[in-house]
C-alpha cells in the first residue's frame, strides 16, 4: 500500500468522522421542505450505488465463483442475495428502532430507544461504519479515482443518514450514537491500514452487504412522504454524479 493512498484515505476517514460528530452543527439543514443539499446528496448516493457499486459486485461475483466453486449464475445470485440481506437487515433495524422509540415515548415521554434495541442499533451501525472505514483501503478497484468516487459518495451518504438519525433520535444521537459511528470508521480504517490479511471472498461479502445497507438508508431518507424530499435537487445530484462517473471511465 503506497504512502499517498494511506494519507489520503486517512484524511477521508477524518472527514467521515467529522460528519458523524458535527452534523448537529449544520442547523441550516433543518426545516421543511427538506433542504436541497440533503436531496442532492441523496441523488449522488443512489447514483453511486447503481453506476458503481452494483457493477463492482460483478467483480466480486467472479471471486465467489472461484473461491466457492460455483457456476457464474449461482455466484451472481449469491452476491445479490447478500446485498438484499444487507437491505433487509437495516430495514428491520430501522423498523425496530422506530417501534422502540414509540414505546419509550408513550411510557416516559422521552424520545429515546429502549436499552436492548439501543445496543443492537449501536452495534449494527458500528459494524456498518467499520466496513466504510475498512473499504477506504480495500475496495475491488484501487487507485486515486476510485478512492475519490467512494469518498464523495460515502461522505454525502453519511451526512444525510446522520441527519435523519439525529432528527429521529436526537438525545441518543448526541450522547452516544455519533461517538460509536465515529469509532466504527476509525477502527475500520486502522484495521485496513495495518494490511490485515482478509480473504477476497470476505471482502466481497462485506462489500455486498454494505451495498444493501447504503441502498436501504438512502431510500429511507428520500422516499417517505413525511420527509418532504425535493425532486429537482435529487435529480440534479443523480445526473451530476452520473456524468462524473461516465466521464472518468
Amino acid at each position: 500500500m503506497t504512502t499517498p493512498i494511506l494519507i489520503l484515505s486517512g484524511l477521508a476517514a477524518l472527514a467521515f468522522i467529522a460528519a458523524h460528530l458535527f452534523i448537529g452543527r449544520l442547523v441550516f439543514l433543518e426545516g421543511r421542505p427538506r433542504h436541497a443539499l440533503l436531496s442532492f446528496a441523496g441523488g449522488v448516493a443512489v447514483t453511486y450505488v447503481f453506476l458503481h457499486v452494483l457493477p463492482e459486485l460483478a467483480g466480486h461475483q467472479h471471486t465467489f465463483a472461484r473461491e466457492l466453486h460455483l457456476s457464474d449464475s449461482a455466484a451472481e445470485a449469491w452476491v445479490y442475495l447478500i446485498a438484499l440481506a444487507g437491505l433487509v437487515f437495516f430495514f428491520g433495524l430501522d423498523n425496530a428502532a422506530r417501534r422502540s422509540r414509540g414505546r419509550r415515548l408513550a411510557a416516559t415521554g422521552e424520545s429515546r430507544l429502549e436499552r436492548e434495541v439501543k445496543g443492537l442499533h449501536l452495534a449494527s451501525f458500528f459494524f456498518f461504519n467499520f466496513l466504510i472505514g475498512y473499504l477506504l483501503l480495500h475496495r475491488e478497484q484501487a487507485g486515486y479515482w476510485s478512492l475519490a468516487i467512494y469518498v464523495v459518495a460515502m461522505l454525502l451518504h453519511l451526512s444525510t443518514s446522520d441527519f435523519g438519525q439525529r432528527q429521529e433520535h436526537p438525545e441518543d444521537y448526541d450522547s452516544e450514537t455519533r461517538w460509536v459511528l465515529a469509532a466504527g470508521v476509525s477502527v475500520g480504517w486502522l484495521v485496513g491500514a495495518l494490511d490485515t490479511e482478509v480473504p477476497p471472498i470476505l471482502i466481497g461479502f462485506l462489500f455486498a452487504f454494505l451495498a444493501g445497507g447504503v441502498i436501504m438508508n438512502t431510500l429511507k431518507e428520500e422516499l417517505p412522504e413525511d420527509k418532504d424530499s425535493r425532486f429537482l435537487p435529487f435529480a440534479a445530484g443523480a445526473a451530476a454524479y452520473a456524468a462524473l462517473l461516465l466521464l472518468i471511465r
